[in-house]
């Protein structure tokens, strides 16, 4: 049998109406939404389905938003066709997405999960104050020259590696001045492309240290088990299911780079050739197509895709 992966999305994936179908064909679904409705204290399923576009991307609803429509696939999935987290080799989420896939594998609580994230997109946005800080794609760097280009930016403040997405798509966070200082020599560093994200805040980087003072701390007040699968952690690109080790992980992630390329290494190194995407969108199923050569990616965002992930894993 195909040995495969659940993946999870991050931030960026969501659009207005994601899981409306999911909610209407499989009871397990609506009782996701109807959760973290609940948990939130808030009509967020609702927003989600006809509300506007700016009040979901806002980081505070995007999160649980995001969250709700990849738990909601897995629940119909394992409604309809009795495949659940468990059957994977690995699960891994992207920045967010690792939430998403550990309340997948039973780890976290739905309603926990809405809430500490809830917490998460407020506290990420209250950490450095609007217009100070700086997001930047590197396209078409390498590692090296995406470290080098944050060096030569460190004189005007914080600037670090925040995601290696794909080779060749590196994302840089920090302070505005010392991100729009790296990005000026990007040219001359041989890097193809430099262009700053339309983000409310830098990311997974040290100026987000509030953030993760938060999150320690909404976090040691909630329950996390070993999830049904093992987790291949943002920070360290490598599985496990111990859940105190995920607690901290969590918590690192915040001010820490999400290592997706050496993830989705880790796990095809390790056997997996399918990687299906749970959720909203697909874009971590076309960064991995750049990752490794031949990997077979699906995404599971509507009914019919859930039932043609079925036909695969059982056929």
């Amino acid at each position: 049998m195909t040995k495969f992966a659940f993946i999870f999305p991050g931030q960026g994936s969501q659009f207005i109406g994601m899981g409306k179908d999911l909610a209407e064909a499989f009871p397990a679904a609506k009782a996701v939404f109807q959760e973290v409705d609940e948990a939130l204290g808030q009509d967020l399923s609702g927003l989600m389905w006809a509300g506007s576009e700016d009040e979901l991307k806002l980081t505070s609803n995007t999160q649980p938003a995001l969250m709700a429509v990849s738990v909601a696939a897995m629940r119909a999935l394992e409604e309809a066709h009795g495949i659940g987290a468990d059957r994977a080799a690995f699960i891994a989420g992207h920045s967010l997405g690792e939430y998403s896939a550990l309340a997948s594998a039973r780890s976290i609580s739905v309603g926990d999960c809405a809430r500490v994230l809830r917490i998460r997109g407020n506290a990420m946005q209250a950490a450095v104050p609007a217009g100070e800080g700086a997001m930047a794609a590197l396209l078409g760097a390498s590692p090296e020259q995406a470290a080098a280009l944050c060096e030569a930016g460190a004189p005007e403040g914080v600037c670090e590696m925040a995601n290696d997405n794909a080779p060749g798509q590196i994302v840089i966070s920090g302070s505005k001045p010392a991100v729009e200082l790296a990005i000026s020599g990007a040219k001359e560093a041989g890097v193809k492309k430099a262009v700053l994200l339309p983000v409310s805040a830098p990311f997974h980087c040290s100026l987000m240290q509030p953030a993760a003072d938060a999150m320690a701390e909404a976090l040691s007040g909630i329950e996390i088990s070993a999830p049904s699968a093992p987790l291949v952690a943002n920070v360290t690109a490598t599985a496990g299911t111990d859940a105190d080790a995920i607690r901290k992980q969590l918590v690192e992630q915040v001010t820490g780079q999400v290592r997706w390329t050496e993830s989705v290494q880790y796990m095809a190194g390790e056997g997996v050739e399918l990687m299906i995407e749970a959720g909203a969108g697909k874009v971590l199923s076309v960064m991995n197509r750049r990752t490794v050569k031949g990997l077979e990616g699906l995404t599971m965002g509507t009914p019919e895709e859930i039932h043609a992930v079925a036909e695969r894993l059982n056929g």
